[in-house]
């Protein structure tokens, strides 16, 4: 038993499609194993028709009144019923392919969780693209899950204590650093998919200029500064959502 696990907050415009296609790949995966699931949505407290459209599309939702994303990923576990937990962001797809592969992982016992590489969901630019690849070697050499697709066991991410409430960015890096100490203590390891990357949205690179990136990446490097709501700007501007 799995929960698909989705934070969103005023994900009106990406919601629809994102929906389609996990409610067809998890289509896909029931007709192909024994494995089975639940899709959980948390509203992030949105101010536009996010919990409206979730529920429409056979979601069941749920309210995170903080808008934090680490909150919110927990409040969906909290709610969730499954053996296994799989948290991906609302502008994100990912295939039966993928989903069964973790959850097999995960059914053999030797898995503690994992990630997956990523592919933008359109083409991007040369230097952009060269990032992109940077970070799916960094995450296979250094076992770091990307934050819109993350899976893993529910005994271990209760027993971790589940995201960390204390960050407002880069959340799963931590959980990944947990899991894969919760995993050499009970001698499972922590996995990089990399049969079928999760296609995520490079809408950012719409909203914000190339300095602005880098200048958002240097900024959460600096000791503490992920503790700040407002140093991590890009992941909480709201600014920038009315600007689809």
């Amino acid at each position: 038993m799995y929960s698909l696990i989705i934070p969103a907050w005023n994900e009106a415009d990406f919601l629809p499609v994102t929906l389609a296609s996990i409610n067809a790949a998890t289509q896909q995966l029931e007709a192909q194993s024994a494995h089975r699931g639940e899709l959980i949505v948390v509203d992030n407290n949105s101010t536009d028709a996010t919990a409206t459209i979730a529920a429409d599309l056979g979601a069941k939702v749920v309210f995170e009144e903080l808008n934090q994303i680490a909150r919110a990923r927990n409040r969906g576990a909290r709610e969730a019923s499954g053996d296994a937990l799989i948290f991906l962001d609302a502008d994100s797809q990912c295939t039966a392919k993928l989903l069964n592969h973790v959850l097999d992982l995960l059914e053999a016992g030797d898995t503690v969780g994992g990630g997956s590489i990523i592919e933008p969901d359109k083409p991007i630019a040369g230097t952009a693209m060269r990032a992109l690849k940077l970070w799916n070697q960094l995450a296979i050499k250094g076992k770091l899950a990307a934050g819109c697709f993350v899976y893993c066991r529910t005994d271990a991410f209760e027993d971790v204590g589940g995201f960390n409430v204390r960050v407002y960015a880069g959340e799963e890096i931590y959980l990944s650093r947990a899991l894969k100490k919760w995993g050499r203590r009970h001698s499972k390891q922590f996995h990089i998919a990399v049969l079928s990357p999760v296609i995520t949205s490079v809408r950012k690179l719409e909203w914000y200029t190339p300095a602005q990136i880098l200048r958002q990446a240097l900024v959460v490097l600096i000791p503490g500064a992920v503790y700040s709501k407002r140093f991590c700007k890009t992941w909480y501007d709201s600014g920038s959502r009315d600007k689809q």
